[in-house]
């Protein structure tokens, strides 16, 4: 029985996510209003504790081009280093903030924007603190499995210079992709380079 439902139940193949995806994640973005709004599109639903910030950024292919298709998904702690889940034990979340974004890049341009706030730091599984950083995972046509990495915020150098996951990269000069750049204050810059001199650290999870 085990062995038919292991034919039967196969696993699909791997796809790029296609022309389809925004239609399919942010129909409003492609003018098909079916709901209020995308899934992802507002992350503040009212006022917010800590520090409100503005991050954009560009998604580049190997040869500087910016993806213009792209689909970029976050996930973060409120200023207090909580999440909104059920699972948080460590104190009550920002009843104001959903710790999830989602942003389609510009049509035109390949930028995507996310209004949040910026994120406390979260302990590792060890009991060590991490330092600021927002979880992201990129989507676009060409790419098979979307990809995941982190923004980190150069403006957080001590805690950075500690970080359990940036204290382990190998190379550590590659350390400058993960940082997300203060262009002026609440405003934030984080390019991500699929390949190239620039590529951007990505993490297997």
């Amino acid at each position: 029985m085990v062995q038919k439902l292991n034919t039967y139940l196969r696993e699909s193949p791997s796809q790029t996510a296609g022309p389809y995806v925004h239609i399919g994640c942010t129909p409003n973005f492609t003018g098909i209003e079916i709901y209020g709004s995308d899934l992802g599109a507002t992350m503040k639903t009212g006022p917010v504790n800590g520090e409100e910030i503005t991050i954009k950024g560009t998604v580049f292919d190997g040869m500087g081009t910016p993806l213009r298709d792209a689909m970029i998904e976050i996930w973060q702690p409120d200023a207090a280093g909580l999440f909104p889940s059920a699972n948080e034990t460590r104190g009550a979340p920002d009843p104001n903030f959903t710790g999830f974004g989602r942003s389609a890049g510009d049509m035109d341009t390949g930028e995507f924007t996310f209004e949040t706030v910026k994120p406390g730091a979260v302990p590792f599984p060890d009991g060590r603190m991490q330092a600021p950083h927002i979880t992201a995972w990129i989507v676009a046509r060409g790419i098979n499995i979307g990809l995941h990495t982190r923004i980190y915020f150069e403006d957080e150098s001590e805690a950075n210079s500690v970080d359990p996951i940036l204290t382990r990269l190998e190379h550590q000069r590659r350390i400058q992709t993960l940082l997300a750049r203060k262009e002026t204050d609440g405003n934030y810059r984080f390019d991500i380079h699929l390949q190239g001199a620039n590529e951007t650290v990505f993490f297997d999870i």
